[in-house]
């Protein structure tokens, strides 16, 4: 592929997805001189169907689907992902074109001010639930939907005392604080991300892949190749409460049981992670009750 003088980017229409795009153009202006991003807005079916609740449904490409479908269709070049939202498997003729730079992967705890005792706590994700009841046995667990200011503003209203966002996500928006509510990031030990969390994953055809794979981070693919490598293997989707944080030498992964485990990884690319690490997902599979 001979890359065009104009780049179509698809995104979703949130405020989070459009920063996301602004940063996969900039990221690409810088190394492609001279060429242009235009950005394509898709309506995904999860965001049509704010009602439902993703542990429910699944997730599974609820939030990629239609951006897919338009790089399928030659509507758009690159399709601009939250990683954690990917499904584990790409339709066919679709491959992941690269990463821009990882942010902070931790969770956050958005707790109403003035609340100490956090009794009610708001979240659709299933990884984030399992975890966080170890971490307050004595919460209720309720749902939440919306965008990420829509969710802020429903706490500091008072539909529930605390709720847990990803920290990059926040950062990417610019929020680091809100009124009527505090933030307190959670250590990876006691919240482990979910797959690909924190990092921005560009989508393009399989046949484009050549042009588009030298321009972004490798760092950050393969750490989030390894961490898609553990989901697929365990049979965890992008809304499971399977996790996997890669750092670069320690590799953790939360099992579908809730077991953690923590192995050494030293490796300089992919396919050398990938060769180590059927024998981790075997002893980790040993380790499930």
């Amino acid at each position: 592929m001979n890359l065009p003088g104009t780049i179509t980017l698809a995104t979703r229409g949130s405020p989070l997805a459009r920063a996301q795009t602004v940063l996969a153009c900039a990221h690409l202006a810088a190394r492609l001189p001279g060429v242009r991003c235009e950005t394509l807005v898709v309506t995904t079916t999860g965001d049509r169907r704010m009602q439902w609740k993703l542990r429910e449904h699944g997730g599974k490409g609820l939030f990629t689907k239609e951006l897919e479908d338009a790089l399928l269709e030659g509507r758009a070049d690159i399709a601009v992902h939250s990683a954690k939202d990917l499904p584990a498997a790409l339709p066919d003729g679709l491959a992941i074109a690269g990463f821009l730079p990882r942010g902070d992967p931790r969770d956050v705890l958005v707790r109403r001010a003035g609340c100490d005792n956090v009794i009610h706590i708001a979240s659709g994700s299933q990884r984030r639930r399992e975890q966080g009841a170890k971490l307050w046995p004595q919460a209720e667990w309720t749902e939440l939907r919306g965008n990420v200011e829509t969710r802020l503003r429903k706490i500091a209203g008072g539909q529930a005392d605390a709720t847990i966002m990803a920290a990059a996500g926040l950062a990417r928006l610019g929020i680091a604080e809100y009124p009527g509510l505090s933030f307190e990031p959670i250590s990876i030990p006691d919240m482990l991300p979910a797959a690909g969390q924190a990092a921005i994953a560009l989508e393009c055809r399989a046949a484009d892949l050549p042009a588009f794979a030298p321009l972004f981070d490798a760092e950050t693919a393969i750490a989030v190749g390894v961490e898609r490598a553990v989901l697929a293997a365990l049979g965890g989707g992008c809304h499971s409460a399977v996790a996997a944080y890669y750092d670069g030498a320690t590799l953790r992964i939360r099992l579908p049981g809730g077991n953690i485990i923590t192995a050494p990884l030293k490796t300089d690319s992919l396919e050398n992670a990938l060769v180590q690490l059927p024998a981790l997902i075997e002893m980790a599979k040993r380790t499930q009750p």
